[in-house]
C-alpha cells in the first residue's frame, strides 16, 4: 500500500473532526507504517524512542488511537492483557493462528472461512461487514521443542 494513500486517509479523518494534523500525529504513523505485522503500542513507543523519537507515550497511545478510528489500524486481543495492531486499509482479508506457549501469529487466506461467514451471516439476517477467525493452538516450533522434553 503506497504511504500516500494511508497519510491521506488520516490527514483527511483529523480535518473531518477539527483535529490538527501535527509534526508527532505524523511521526506515530511513520513509525506504524514501518513496523511489520502485529505490534502492540508498547512496542511501538520503545522502539520509536530507541531510534530517537521524544514523542510522548501519551501521543502515541491517542494517535494510535485515532488511526484505529480512521480505518488505518485494526485492533486485536490475542488472548492478551494488551491489544495489537495491524495495518488494515487496503489489506486484503485475512485470519490468524495464535501459539498459546509462544505468542506467534501466522496469519492465513481461506476463501473457505470467508464463505462460512458470509453464510452465517445471511442466515441471520445480517449484513457482513467484517469477519476474522482466530485459531488458538500451539506451533509446529514450541511442539518440537516440547517432544525434545523442553519447557514449551
Amino acid at each position: 500500500m503506497p504511504k500516500r494513500d494511508i497519510k491521506t486517509l488520516f490527514t483527511d479523518y483529523l480535518h473531518e473532526r477539527g483535529l490538527r494534523v501535527t509534526p508527532e500525529r505524523l511521526e506515530v504513523l511513520e513509525a506504524v507504517m514501518q513496523t511489520p505485522g502485529h505490534f502492540d503500542v508498547d512496542q511501538l513507543f520503545y522502539r520509536m524512542k530507541t531510534q530517537g523519537s521524544t514523542v510522548s507515550r501519551a501521543t502515541v497511545y491517542n494517535t494510535v488511537d485515532k488511526l484505529r478510528e480512521a480505518g488505518v489500524l485494526a485492533q486485536y486481543r490475542f488472548g492478551e492483557r494488551s491489544a495489537r495492531y495491524e495495518i488494515a486499509h487496503n489489506v486484503q482479508p485475512h485470519h490468524h493462528l495464535i501459539c498459546r506457549s509462544c505468542g506467534n501469529i501466522e496469519e492465513f487466506i481461506d476463501k473457505r472461512v470467508d464463505r462460512m461467514a458470509r453464510d452465517a451471516a445471511a442466515f441471520l439476517g445480517h449484513e457482513l461487514q467484517d469477519a476474522v477467525l482466530h485459531i488458538y493452538g500451539i506451533c509446529p516450533a514450541c511442539l518440537r521443542k516440547r517432544s525434545l522434553g523442553g519447557a514449551a
